[in-house]
C-alpha cells in the first residue's frame, strides 16, 4: 500500500508503467466538471471510475481485495476514512468474484484520513476499505483508477533486472583495489 499526496505522485513512478500512466491521468485531469462515470485512460488496462458518494458508517463497510486490478483511489473533494490490513487478519466472508474482481472480507484493521488531494495505491495483496465517514457522512468525490496487476508486475521484474545489473557492476566496483599513495603530504605542527 502506498499513501501520499498527489504532488508526490512522480516519486511512485519506480512502480510500474501503469501506475505512473494513472498518476499522471489523476495530476494533469480536472475533475471539477467531470460527470460520474468510467473514462478509459488505456482500454482495459486502465480506466479512471469517477464517484460522488455520501461516506458511511464503519458498520456499513466492507473489507475488499481485487486480484486483477490495482486500485489508485484519489479523493478530489471532501475527506474519508481508509482502512488497510493483512490478510492474516481477516477471514473470507464473499469468495473471489472473478467478474467484479474482488473478495469481501471480516476483520480488522487500521484507519487513516484521505484528505483531498491524497492518493491511496491498493495492490492485490492489500485488503482495504474504503469510503468510511470520518465523524458523520459527508460527501466525498473520488476518482478510482484501475490498473491491470500485470502491468505492474512486468515493469517490477524489469526493475528488478536493473537493479540486479547494477549489484553486479557494484560487485565488480568493490573489488577493484585503490591504488596505494606515497606521496601524501603531512601537516605541518
Amino acid at each position: 500500500m502506498v499513501f501520499d499526496r498527489l504532488k508526490n505522485a512522480n516519486q511512485y513512478f519506480s512502480l510500474g508503467e501503469g501506475i505512473t500512466k494513472a498518476l499522471q491521468y489523476l495530476s494533469q485531469t480536472d475533475f471539477t466538471n467531470l460527470e460520474p462515470g468510467k473514462y478509459e485512460i488505456d482500454g482495459e488496462n486502465i480506466f479512471a471510475l469517477v464517484q460522488t458518494y455520501n461516506t458511511k458508517p464503519f458498520s456499513a463497510g466492507k473489507w475488499e481485495a481485487h486480484k486483477k486490478y490495482i486500485d489508485i483511489q484519489y479523493i478530489f473533494l471532501g475527506k474519508e476514512k481508509m482502512g488497510f490490513t493483512e490478510s492474516t487478519k481477516v477471514i473470507v466472508m464473499e469468495e473471489y468474484d472473478e467478474e467484479k474482481d474482488y473478495a469481501i472480507y471480516k476483520g480488522e484493521g487500521n484507519f487513516l484520513i484521505a484528505d483531498e488531494g491524497h492518493f491511496a495505491i491498493f495492490f492485490p495483496s492489500d485488503v482495504h476499505m474504503p469510503s468510511m465517514a470520518i465523524n458523520i457522512p459527508k460527501e466525498v468525490k473520488k476518482v478510482v483508477v484501475k490498473v491491470k496487476s500485470e502491468l505492474t508486475i512486468s515493469s517490477k521484474q524489469s526493475s528488478v533486472e536493473t537493479v540486479d545489473k547494477s549489484l553486479e557492476e557494484f560487485k565488480v566496483a568493490d573489488e577493484i583495489k585503490p591504488t596505494e599513495v606515497t606521496d601524501i603530504e603531512q601537516p605541518h605542527e
